[in-house]
């Protein structure tokens, strides 16, 4: 019998995790099956559908909104970046035990160096935004060696805290910044620029200067399959910049959840061509 895997949500029918991780166990010759789960709207439908996950054979699960701080709760152990998240997308039963661990972070950071080939060490980084999706990126950021780090917000008090929480975690030797998003024309220019905001699923955009982008940088929204969205025209106005949205960064970390459960990591040039939306 398969191997049973799952990403639950609320909603859940617009995911697209079952067809890439169908695509990854096809080309890893993987015996599993992989279904989507609506956890619903009701208090206490994520610990159900859990529990009767497990009860029926179930070995992992991806996690998505709005359950990944429950996933975390329920969580027997986690690793150090779901625990500096406050968060978890990914889950195993191991050993008996219910596992937790964050790979949003590691997806993003794998997407700019890998695919997109810009190199993070050295590089000064700018992150829009102050929720969740800026909390699991910060360490994996810092990991890769980044040498000067803001993270700005509309209000201003929620960047300053987040970085303030989090940067006992963070290298003594990496420059920080943070505040609200009128600071940018005060700062130097960014090699990356990485939209962590939901603007974009409102046709909506951060607050921007173009002299916020370096030339030759990197514009990344991690909203995807939305086309060129109005963070990526705005950065276009800048010179020199590129673009991308967030499609490699969903592909990158379905990969690392798929080798944390199956003990081999697959490639994913194939899949992110069949999901790629271009960004016109």
């Amino acid at each position: 019998m398969p191997d049973r895997y799952a990403v639950i949500g609320h909603p859940i029918a617009h995911s697209k995790s079952p067809q890439i991780h169908t695509w990854f166990a096809q080309a890893t010759g993987q015996d599993m099956v992989y279904e989507a789960i609506d956890g619903g709207a009701e208090p206490g439908g994520f610990e159900q559908a859990l529990h009767a996950f497990a009860r029926h054979g179930g070995r992992g699960m991806n996690v998505t909104l709005p359950f990944k701080l429950q996933a975390l709760t329920a969580a027997d152990v986690a690793s150090a970046d779901a625990r500096a998240a406050g968060a978890a997308n990914a889950l195993r039963w191991h050993e008996g035990r219910l596992e937790a661990q964050n790979f949003d972070g590691v997806g993003l950071v794998r997407d700019i160096e890998v695919n997109l080939g810009q190199p993070l060490r050295g590089k000064a980084v700018l992150v829009l935004g102050a929720g969740g999706a800026t909390r699991g990126a910060l360490l994996p950021l810092a990991r890769a060696g980044v040498a000067r780090l803001a993270v700005l917000n509309r209000t201003a008090s929620k960047a300053v805290a987040l970085l303030d929480e989090l940067a006992a975690h963070l290298p003594p030797a990496l420059a920080l910044h943070s505040g609200g998003t009128d600071l940018m024309p005060g700062l130097p220019a960014f090699d990356v620029v990485i939209n962590a905001t939901s603007a974009s699923l409102s046709a909506d955009a951060p607050a921007v200067p173009p002299q916020a982008f370096a030339p030759g940088g990197l514009a990344y929204d991690m909203v995807y399959g939305k086309g060129l969205t109005p963070f990526l025209r705005l950065a276009q106005s800048a010179p020199n910049v590129r673009v991308a949205d967030g499609v490699g960064m969903l592909v990158e970390q379905a990969a690392e959840a798929f080798a944390w459960w199956r003990g081999v990591r697959p490639q994913t040039e194939g899949v992110l061509k069949r999901l790629t939306v271009p960004l016109v």
